[in-house]
């Protein structure tokens, strides 16, 4: 039988994906990319946010439709089935199975009750060994917690996933170094909050450990961590990424607000002190670092000075990358019961203020560059075949920019690391030729 997969929201989700491609794959399943050509459609959804989960929704509607066809069966999974799975059951009976995260230790049972292949009775569990990459040959996403215990006010994923679990020191440097093997030479630590690595079953936080760990892989030669959350970066682990060249100086720090007064009805455990604080100590640090922030505009009880603090404080912080997102009241959530909901016409008008002020900080930092060398990795050519498209490391991919580097006399291999010189930029993007 042929199966297509379609993995919606984060990095995370995609890794879930992945480890459920690699159960398919060992029961000898084609795995195929058109859903036309599919018997099984599989979609793991994301329920973070009401614009996920209408897009989940949505997606899985368009795949029923593959029913008509060839398509036999419809599997659906991830967050948006944890949180909604009877209510989902009853208005989406186009599905025929429906598989809860804290399921997945019978996923493969799960699934033979549906498709009635009883080729192997042995018990599968999703196996971040037999993960099948999605993202290229050269970078892989290495994730090494699940769930949060943060409890912000606005966020859904304690009920969705759970507490934070860190995963043991030795399984992740285990699957590191067969990624290794494989030739992936990116790779991006995730979780939902990076920093409480190890906290759960160590003690203390060992991310800046398992970085260390990382860097002496052989054949790894780019290492990013995402979503670092401001309290929890410490001087060790700005150390650790200033003194390793194989860790990108990069930092993801969400920190949502700035107003002390948001903060707090949102139930973060930093201030407005120890965020601009930290931002100076890591620029005083390491000064080539970039950094990344995401900011939730519209919370319940913004008022418009709350709102004017945070647009000051990002015109003077001049963050490299930024995302905004207005607030959006979640089910069950502490902030959904919150008085003073903010209009929506106000949430959008201060979002796109927002971004209006983050293009123009975001075109002078790319200015800088211009007439700078960067080591870039290639990962595929344009369109028009006139540029190779690379990024640095400046760039997640599918968040942040990408440099197009002018093509010359020479033949490229995608995949490798080569040097450029950036000459202009165009938005959020770069435009470089080969130094060599």
């Amino acid at each position: 039988m042929k199966i297509g997969f379609v993995s919606l929201g984060c990095s995370k989700n995609l890794v879930d994906t992945e480890m459920m491609i690699g159960i398919f794959k060992e029961h000898e399943f084609s795995i195929v990319n058109n859903p036309q050509e599919a018997d099984i459609i599989l979609i793991n959804t994301c329920g973070f946010i009401e614009s996920a989960k209408q897009e989940a929704i949505n997606t899985i509607l368009e795949m029923a439709e593959y029913k008509k066809k060839n398509c036999k069966y419809i599997i659906a999974t991830g967050c948006l089935v944890q949180r909604y799975k009877e209510e989902l059951e009853k208005a989406l009976p186009e599905v025929d199975l429906f598989i809860n995260c804290d399921s997945y230790d019978e996923f493969w049972k799960e699934v033979k009750k549906v498709i009635k292949n009883e080729k192997e009775n042995k018990k599968y569990n999703l196996d971040y060994e037999n993960r099948v990459i999605t993202t290229g040959d050269k970078m892989a996403y290495l994730k090494i917690a699940e769930g949060c215990s943060n409890r912000c006010t606005y966020c859904a994923i304690p009920q969705i996933r759970g507490p934070f679990v860190s995963r043991k020191m030795e399984d992740v440097l285990k699957e590191a170094r067969e990624l290794a093997k494989k030739g992936i030479k990116e790779l991006i630590v995730i979780a939902q909050d990076t920093t409480k690595y190890g906290i759960d079953i160590y003690g203390e936080s060992k991310l800046a450990k398992l970085l260390e760990e990382l860097c002496k892989i052989e054949g790894i030669e780019w290492i990013r961590f995402l979503y670092a959350y401001p309290e929890t970066i410490t001087d060790e682990l700005i150390q650790v990424v200033k003194n390793n060249d194989k860790i990108c100086k990069y930092f993801d720090i969400p920190i949502q607000h700035i107003s002390d007064k948001v903060l707090k009805r949102m139930n973060r455990k930093s201030d407005s002190k120890s965020i601009k604080e930290l931002i100076q100590k890591i620029r005083n640090q390491i000064p080539e670092v970039i950094l990344r922030t995401t900011v939730i505009v519209g919370f319940p009880g913004e008022t418009d000075e709350d709102f004017n603090e945070l647009y000051n404080f990002i015109e003077q912080a001049g963050f490299d990358k930024l995302g905004a997102f207005t607030y959006s009241k979640e089910d069950g959530t502490p902030a959904s019961r919150l008085k003073e909901q903010i209009h929506p016409m106000t949430k959008k008008s201060r979002y796109n203020k927002i971004m209006r002020i983050q293009q123009e900080i975001s075109r002078k930092n790319l200015e800088a560059k211009i007439g700078q060398e960067y080591k870039v990795l290639l990962e595929s050519v344009a369109f028009d075949g006139k540029c190779y498209i690379g990024r640095s490391y400046m760039d997640v991919p599918d968040m942040d920019g990408v440099v197009f580097i002018r093509k010359d006399n020479k033949q490229r291999e995608i995949g490798q690391f080569t040097n450029c010189i950036i000459r202009e930029i165009k938005d959020y993007d770069l435009i470089a030729e080969f130094k060599d």
